[in-house]
């Protein structure tokens, strides 16, 4: 009976309160539309004031009408009403018909246009300080693994060992542009609309630009048809786009993870343990990897949910809120947050075996290329024709159960002495293998690949440090531009929750 009686709770408080502010603030009372209307009501009293719209006598009362009306919501269980058509009755039963006064120059379309886009910006906000965390780890495992050499694999296939700190930085790099996609957004984001009563402004001198800076907001959103009909749409639909971004490179990375559990000995897993894995209640040697499988999940359902608001928006005039719904566009946010938090969990559960990773990699002919390039660059040899001859190797080794590291050096010989004559015929003048047998045991040697990289953002391991240097310098920017904009954000409704504490005195 009690678990009943939780789920009904639940199921009782996310209906009354929505999907979009449980991500936020659990300690305090959540960012939700009720907090952004009590927010729009405590400043457009203060700058009514200021514009001599409302008396200093009726706003000490309004005032206290507003302080009740949030003081009763904010008690356990209580309503909290989501629109501003429900939110006014409230007030008018605290202080009368008058307090409607507070509507001069208002719509409720302006003032939803600002709570769904107030919400949006916290969500972005949260979004990126989780993404900050997934790259921190990205990077911790990349600076551990430089010399991890592993297999990379192009069209489902082993294509080039590389070291495992460069895979992740690339990881890295494609979270890194999700982050400015994010900035890029918050940018467009960041503007109030507010004030600007439906379709073509008001009447009323009403003071935007202190309305906004009130609510956190930097800028205005200048057009007033836009800023209720046009642009309150296209900032749920790009938010999703850069859902559907995030979600696919945390699929893109976990499925990455999941080629190695098809092997009889992974390199990567799981640790056990610690609820990452869980056992087949059939196979007892299986292992599981659960918070892979969630995370996957997560992301597929985060890139669904992120294109919503243009499914629910398109082929409908402006006007209609069916792309703007806050519990709708919320439900995307809390879906890609979860993702991005069971990813970082699972990066910091991986268990990485170099050794056994430095065996797949020999066991397999992805140092071949290695082969062609060095009859190029230092023989003379033509690319087609080294890689030709690098071709025949791979076929006769593997034909014969032979690794690079295990490849006889005389037979190497005679495959080049054959290469040569069927490539030039009669004109065949040189048919020495012209790689020494040390070196030719060196070339296909992974470790020396790595360190054979010359090109800017290869694997050579001083690239590799400079690209992990220089993306801890980027993280650091990431987290001052997130505690920058958060810290905006409160000081605003700190200074306005202080002009609006004068008027109740």
């Amino acid at each position: 009976m009690r678990k009943i009686f939780l789920v009904v709770v639940t199921v009782l408080l996310i209906s009354n309160i929505g999907y979009a502010e449980m991500i936020l603030n659990a300690k305090k009372e959540p960012r939700d539309n009720f907090f952004w209307l009590s927010q729009m009501n405590k400043a457009t009293l203060v700058t009514s004031v200021q514009l001599g719209i409302i008396s200093k006598e009726s706003a000490k009362n309004y005032a206290l009408a507003i302080k009740k009306v949030i003081k009763d919501a904010n008690k356990y269980g209580a309503f909290r009403p989501r629109s501003a058509l429900k939110y006014e009755p409230l007030l008018i039963k605290e202080a009368g018909q008058n307090i409607t006064e507070l509507h001069a120059g208002r719509s409720s379309q302006d003032m939803h246009a600002t709570y769904r886009v107030a919400i949006i910006r916290d969500n972005l906000l949260e979004l990126a300080t989780s993404l900050s965390k997934v790259n921190k780890t990205l990077l911790r495992l990349a600076s551990a693994n430089i010399d991890t050499i592993v297999p990379n694999y192009t069209n489902g296939v082993v294509a080039l060992p590389n070291s495992l700190a460069h895979n992740l930085l690339a990881y890295y790099s494609a979270f890194q542009r999700d982050e400015e996609r994010i900035r890029e957004l918050y940018n467009r984001i960041d503007m109030s609309p507010l004030g600007s009563t439906v379709l073509n402004g008001t009447s009323w001198p009403l003071d935007r630009e202190s309305l906004g800076k009130y609510l956190g907001f930097s800028k205005l959103v200048d057009n007033a048809y836009d800023a209720t009909q046009i642009w309150t749409i296209d900032i749920p639909i790009e938010s999703g786009a850069v859902i559907q971004s995030i979600a696919f490179h945390i699929g893109s990375i976990i499925e990455d993870i999941f080629l190695q559990y098809s092997q009889t000995i992974p390199w990567i897993v799981l640790s056990e343990g610690d609820g990452s894995t869980y056992v087949s209640t059939a196979m007892p040697q299986k292992r599981n990897p659960g918070a892979m499988i969630t995370v996957r999940r997560e992301a597929s359902d985060a890139i669904t949910q992120g294109m919503s608001p243009l499914i629910r928006a398109h082929n409908l005039p402006y006007g209609f809120v069916d792309g703007e719904d806050t519990e709708s566009n919320g439900k995307m946010f809390i879906t890609i947050l979860s993702a991005t938090d069971k990813l970082n969990n699972v990066l910091n559960r991986l268990l990485v075996n170099p050794e056994r990773a430095l065996v797949e990699v020999n066991s397999d002919w992805s140092s071949s290329q290695e082969v062609a390039d060095l009859l190029m660059r230092k023989y003379d040899v033509p690319f087609r024709v080294g890689h030709h001859f690098a071709s025949q190797l791979v076929a006769y080794g593997r034909s014969k159960g032979l690794t690079p590291l295990t490849f006889p050096y005389d037979v190497a010989q005679q495959i080049y002495k054959e290469t040569m004559i069927k490539t030039y015929g009669d004109n065949a003048t040189d048919t020495i293998f012209p790689i020494r047998a040390d070196e030719f045991k060196a070339t296909v040697d992974p470790s020396n690949i790595m360190l054979n990289r010359q090109t800017i953002g290869s694997s050579n391991p001083r690239e590799i440090e400079r690209m992990i240097k220089e993306a801890n310098a980027q993280i650091r920017k990431q987290d001052s531009w997130i505690n920058k904009n958060k810290s905006h954000i409160n000081s605003s409704l700190q200074r306005l929750d202080n002009d609006f504490k004068k008027l109740a005195k």
